[in-house]
């Protein structure tokens, strides 16, 4: 008897690309997910992936059972939705704001399938570069907001979405392209491209340059994605991006993505919650399909370790 949780935990697995990454997505231990894979293939006498794999290859049989989360997963979800519904907690309200502009590629698909499934509740998106978004949410102007800098505030919870890795886009012919990975000192020459935020809101700057103690030649602010590696593509700087932001253009030979640092610099996304909204039932189903959409379309994300 195929069970849901054997679906779940195979959706699971092919997001996350390895079995440590799905088991912390689904909250369990490696071991128990190890479990339920090999109690389905005695069960099916089948197997499903190939071990040792990344990423992840499937055999037909897993295919086949893919498909099958495919198809029931979503009915569950909206039967669950529409069980919510009866049971309360409709309406309300939600109003956001983001801290990065590259967020909208997976987060204006998931507004577009929370509006479907929760009609009934009030749905506001800002842009947090005009103002302090995290003192709003306090304040209760807004309901949630998405960061990669939580700042402890009282009656604040941060929901951790994904771990990502910031990279460093400089244009093809830059010196630097043909570097394993880029050093702090490495950017004392250069011109730094970036969101028009302050900098103790930007991880280059907090985690990578400050604590080498290494100032770049200049600074250069762009609201858009595009326009910043536009630059950089022409040579005017470089700038660091998440990895999702950088793949699009990297992938086609636009700009070369390179390695902040030996071992990488990375960081998790998070969405900051006023405490008394964590049980709201359309809140819940946001933070669901937040995760589903950002691991469904966007390359080189994992399980948020936070």
């Amino acid at each position: 008897m195929i069970e849901l949780r054997y679906l779940k935990t195979l959706h699971a697995l092919r997001e996350s690309d390895s079995l440590v990454e799905a088991a912390e997505r689904l909250h369990l231990t490696q071991s128990a997910l190890s479990h339920q894979f090999k109690e389905l293939e005695e069960r099916l006498g089948l197997s499903l992936f190939v071990r040792k794999t990344k990423p992840v290859r499937f055999t037909s049989a897993g295919l086949r059972l893919l498909q099958l989360a495919d198809a029931i997963l979503p009915q569950l979800r909206s039967a669950e939705r529409d069980l919510a519904r009866l049971a309360g907690g409709t309406a309300g309200r939600l109003h956001m704001a983001i801290e990065c502009h590259s967020c909208f590629q997976w987060l204006m698909p998931t507004i577009d399938q929370f509006r479907d499934a929760w009609p009934e509740v009030e749905l506001d998106l800002a842009s947090g570069f005009s103002f302090a978004p995290l003192p709003a949410l306090a304040r209760g102007d807004l309901d949630l907001v998405v960061t990669s800098d939580p700042v402890e505030l009282a009656g604040i919870t941060y929901v951790p979405l994904f771990t990502y890795e910031a990279q460093l886009a400089v244009a093809n012919q830059h010196p630097l392209a043909s570097r394993p990975w880029v050093s702090a000192e490495d950017l004392a020459g250069e011109t730094l491209i970036h969101y028009p935020v302050e900098r103790d809101r930007l991880d280059i700057f907090t985690r990578f340059l400050d604590p080498a103690d290494v100032e770049p030649a200049g600074t250069r602010t762009a609201e858009l994605t595009v326009m910043m590696l536009q630059l950089v593509a022409s040579g005017r700087g470089v700038s660091c991006l998440p990895n999702w932001a950088l793949h699009e253009y990297s992938s086609r030979g636009y700009v070369t993505a390179k390695k902040l640092g030996e071992k990488g610099l990375y960081a998790t996304l998070y969405a900051g919650i006023r405490a008394d909204m964590l049980d709201a039932p359309f809140m819940r189903d946001f933070l669901l399909t937040a995760k589903d959409t950002s691991f469904a379309t966007l390359e080189g994300v994992s399980a948020a370790r936070g």
